[in-house]
């Protein structure tokens, strides 16, 4: 039997159980090796609603670890702490000064930076303290130009002999591996090469991420963005180019447009594929239309200042939260490869919680870094050196953790809501 098909066996079953786990409110533990069970790890924007996810995802995996909750509420960490248990504290930390930064990391294993939004930020302050601090790093970055900035400080990561991880949660982040995957089944296994690699993201409402996915989302929006054409860079403008996307059953078909991610310029120059873009679409419908209206009527500079969209985030939150308690969570990212054989597969993650995917992901990551997965340096999660490839399949194992749908390398006919397909085995 191909070991596509084997791993694609293994993922449906990992999906059918963590979805029982889920309803009966059990998780897989991670048995971690001596050295590293009573890793201490600090989750800064523990308080927030990416990180306090990652936290408790990460307790639950691993509860042997010490889990520091970083913020600057003291009263909303306390009640972090308390939801935690016995493995874990708070520690007032300012991302923004050196000086705390440090003193937080002076104790710890490794530091999970979710302390967002990306979008803006001149520097890598988090990275050069944990380099500093010679601490294991981690962020779920979604910014591209953030991401690349945290790249070219590889050489001094691997000088201090720590490994580090950026864009590490679930999109970008696992959709990354799961395309890595996707490129190496088609080149070693099916001996044919990539043309052209596709992500497209859904979310429903906020995700249940509140105030920080809005204002990735409206920073996002004044980014030209950047796509791969046949090995060409091309500029496009952002929340444009719609496609109408089946994302199976669960979450069916939802238009997506095109936004500036990072995994499209990772994963042009990582796993080689000369076409490449990102699209992402929300609902209820009208969310995508307010989007795309802000684009239009919006000055970009407008959307890339950081205090004025602020602004906007305040204004619209309250009503974001009201819709969000009717459109519910789901998120889904579908990853499409199609090849020069005119071969094409597909990766599928739906789950039914945003906040929870997020959470799981990023825990995912980080017990691999804790595992030894990650060489020293500053790495994407396709990259080998990042996530070793023996050790893909297990972190998407525990990142599919409660999945709806979880699915590796399968003609998109197979999960489509309303496949095209003619005769035995030939889609169109």
């Amino acid at each position: 039997m191909a070991p596509s098909l084997l791993y694609f066996n293994t993922a449906a079953a990992v999906a059918v159980a963590s979805a029982k786990a889920a309803e009966n409110d059990n998780v897989s533990r991670v048995q971690l090796l001596d050295k590293t069970r009573n890793s201490r790890v600090l989750v800064l924007g523990g308080t927030g609603r990416v990180g306090g996810s990652t936290a408790t995802a990460l307790s639950k995996l691993c509860p042997d670890l010490r889990i520091v909750v970083g913020g600057r509420n003291r009263e909303k960490g306390a009640a972090m702490v308390a939801t935690l248990g016995k493995n874990s504290e708070f520690a007032e930390v300012n991302i923004n000064n050196k000086d705390s930064l440090e003193a937080a990391l002076s104790d710890v294993d490794l530091v999970v930076h979710a302390a967002g939004p990306f979008q803006q930020s001149q520097k890598c302050t988090v990275l050069e303290a944990a380099i500093e601090t010679q601490t294991a790093y981690l962020d779920v970055c979604d910014d591209t130009n953030y991401a690349f900035r945290a790249k070219s400080f590889k050489g001094r990561a691997v000088d201090a002999n720590i490994p580090a991880i950026t864009t590490g949660g679930v999109y970008p982040g696992v959709s990354n591996v799961m395309a890595a995957e996707l490129v190496r089944a088609a080149r070693s296994e099916s001996k044919t090469e990539p043309e052209r690699l596709r992500f497209s993201y859904y979310t429903a409402g906020s995700g249940g991420a509140g105030p920080t996915i809005l204002a990735t989302s409206f920073l996002l929006l004044g980014e030209e963005v950047v796509a791969y054409n046949k090995g060409q860079k091309i500029k496009l403008k952002p929340f444009t180019g719609m496609l109408n996307v089946d994302f199976g059953k669960g979450i069916g078909k939802r238009d997506v447009y095109l936004l500036n991610l990072p995994e499209v310029r990772s994963a042009h120059e990582v796993l080689e594929v000369p076409t490449v873009s990102a699209r992402f679409g929300t609902a209820p419908f009208f969310w995508n239309w307010g989007m795309e209206a802000m684009t239009n009527l919006l000055p970009a500079e407008f959307l890339r200042d950081r205090s004025k969209v602020q602004q906007l985030v305040e204004w619209f939150d309250p009503l974001v939260r009201a819709v969000d308690g009717i459109a519910g969570e789901r998120v889904s990212m579908r990853v499409d490869l199609e090849c020069t054989n005119e071969r094409s597969t597909l990766a599928l993650f739906s789950h039914r919680r945003l906040s929870v995917a997020v959470g799981n992901a990023t825990a995912a990551f980080a017990v691999a870094i804790l595992e030894g997965s990650t060489q020293p340096g500053v790495w994407f999660p396709e990259e080998p050196e990042g996530i070793a490839v023996e050790a893909r399949e297990e972190l998407l194992k525990r990142a599919a953790e409660g999945a709806i749908a979880f699915v590796m390398n399968k003609p998109p006919w197979m999960v489509e809501t309303d496949p095209k397909e003619l005769g035995l085995g030939i889609y169109v």
